[in-house]
């Protein structure tokens, strides 16, 4: 009799499920032109957290990435062998992002499991895709931080550890500054909230990158017709030799 009185007990008891949480994200533009003075840009990524409840006691995690266009490639090590450097190992990149930003409210390691970072491709790493690498070179992982650094040192991979401003709970904010060296194409930018590492929540936008003026005219004119491309250019370095030749003669005399 006493177990079922207290079983009652339970069961009228209200059970307090868990908020559930939506983000609301926002971008200070979406669309970026590349011109002949174009040296970098920078972006404010910024929004809310909707809830239908009262936030936990626990501050969330925020994790925002933007990731340009992507695109495969061949990553080749160089032995030397005798007098003279050679390829020995090659791996196949199925797709690597041109552009790779993680801005995270704190370390990696303290918002984000390494389980979610796989199913969402968040970190640097897992956003490269490695194709048959395993049974070809002895260790792939290698090849992938090479092209990690290199891309870092150009700035074109950046991890922002406590970059994003997380406020109350609620608001956040966090700016990503973009390079001059950006391709062209469309970049996505996907913002993740998190709760003990896990991602409770996400949002994306789009960001339009593209060449504008005589930047975008001589890039169509070198992938629609490459024959028209190289005689324009020859003409152009005839006529500027000429002119330079020309100067030079003037001022001797």
């Amino acid at each position: 009799m006493t177990r079922l009185f207290w079983l009652l007990v339970l069961l009228l008891v209200p059970v307090k499920a868990p908020a559930e949480e939506e983000l609301i994200a926002g971008l200070s533009r979406n669309r970026i032109s590349i011109s002949a003075n174009f040296d970098g840009s920078e972006i404010l990524i910024f929004g809310a957290v909707k809830r239908d409840a009262p936030a936990a006691e626990d501050p969330p995690g925020v994790i925002v990435t933007i990731e340009g266009p992507k695109t495969p490639l061949t990553l080749r090590r160089k032995d030397r062998m005798g007098p003279i450097w050679v390829n020995v190992d090659t791996v196949e990149v199925d797709r690597a992002p041109s552009f790779y930003a993680v801005n995270s409210s704190g370390p990696l390691r303290d918002v984000l499991t390494h389980t979610s970072d796989m199913r969402h491709s968040i970190t640097v790493e897992q956003a490269i895709r490695l194709v048959g690498a395993s049974g070809l070179v002895e260790d792939p992982s290698r090849f992938t931080e090479a092209l990690i650094r290199i891309r870092e040192r150009n700035g074109l991979y950046q991890t922002n550890i406590s970059a994003v401003t997380v406020r109350e709970s609620t608001l956040f904010d966090t700016s990503v500054v973009l390079p001059a060296n950006l391709v062209e194409g469309v970049y996505t930018s996907r913002l993740f909230l998190t709760r003990n590492g896990v991602v409770v929540a996400q949002a994306s936008a789009a960001i339009n990158v593209e060449k504008v003026g005589l930047e975008r005219f001589l890039y169509a004119l070198a992938h629609q017709d490459a024959l028209l491309y190289g005689l324009l250019s020859l003409a152009i370095a005839v006529v500027a030799g000429w002119g330079a030749s020309a100067v030079f003669r003037y001022l001797q005399g």
